[in-house]
Formats: C-alpha cells, structure tokens, sequence
C-alpha cells in the first residue's frame, strides 16, 4: 500500500489569499475560506492554518479541529483524479464492501491514500444517491453505478487514458 506522494508539493499562495481576503468579514467565515481554499487548490495545506488563525483571530488548533473534523477536507494535494466509493448501507448491500476491497487492490493504496503515481486518490463517500443502483463510484464528476470489478477496471483505464 502506497502513502501519499513523497513529492514536494506547491500551491498557489495568492490563490489561499484572495479566498481569505473574499469572505474573512462574513459571520462565521471559517467554512467558507476552507471550502474556498480547497476549491481553489485542492486541499487545506498546512502552511495556511496559521494565516486563517490570525485572520479571524482564533487559536491555530480550531482551525485544525475544523479541518481534521470534516471527511470533505483533504490535507494533501489529491491525485489527478479522485476517485469515491460509496460506503452506504444500501451499496454495502449489493457488493460495496468488496467493491471496495476490489478498488484498494487494483490502486494499491487505501482510502484517504492517493497511488504511487500521483494519478489516483480514493475516498469512502457516505452516499452518491444511487441507493437502488448500488454499488456506486465516483470519478471526479462522473457518477457511475452498478459497478462490478469489471466496469471499475474500464472506468479507471479510460481515465488512465483521458491525462
């Protein structure tokens, strides 16, 4: 199983400070400049946690308490694509657990983890609204249900294939 990418990782500074320049006056500002920051760079990278802090005038440990809270923030740049497995009852029901198993083997990583070659991230997701079609997967913003080890093998070739 791979860990994240060993590679250093940039991310556009000016891109973290307009989001927070952006909503840092709103009431309640901290989900939306971390949703922005995420939006804008892809994840919540550590070296900003202290510039939110002083921003909105809060101790670096809440931010991190936020961030470390929500399942939706990433705290490492994902792979090129990302690619979600629904770990919902009603997929769990009709294959998901070992679509799941399936989706770890062939990436060699585990949720949360994002493969050697920087191309993939896999994330549990806790429902894509495919309940009577399951199991379900998303990959980036495509939806794709009744997915066998077969389908998921087609689906990440033609995403391999699309760079």
């Amino acid at each position: 199983m791979s860990t994240q990418i060993n590679k250093q990782i940039t991310f556009d500074m000016s891109a973290v400070e307009a989001v927070i320049a952006q909503h840092k006056a709103m009431p309640g500002a901290m989900l939306p400049i971390l949703h922005g920051i995420q939006e804008s760079v892809g994840y919540i990278p550590s070296e900003v946690v202290q510039l939110i802090a002083q921003v909105l005038n809060v101790s670096r440990a809440e931010v991190h308490g936020v961030v470390t809270y929500y399942h939706h923030f990433r705290q490492t740049a994902p792979g090129r694509q990302v690619v979600q497995v629904c770990r919902a009852e009603a997929c769990q029901a009709m294959g998901g657990d070992a679509l799941a198993a399936h989706a770890k083997a062939t990436l060699s990583c585990d949720f949360h983890e994002t493969t050697e070659d920087g191309a993939f991230s896999l994330e549990p997701v806790y429902c894509l609204g495919q309940c009577a079609c399951g199991p379900a997967i998303m990959i980036g913003d495509d939806l794709h249900a009744r997915v066998s080890f077969d389908k998921f093998n087609r689906l990440l070739e033609a995403k391999r294939g699309a760079r």
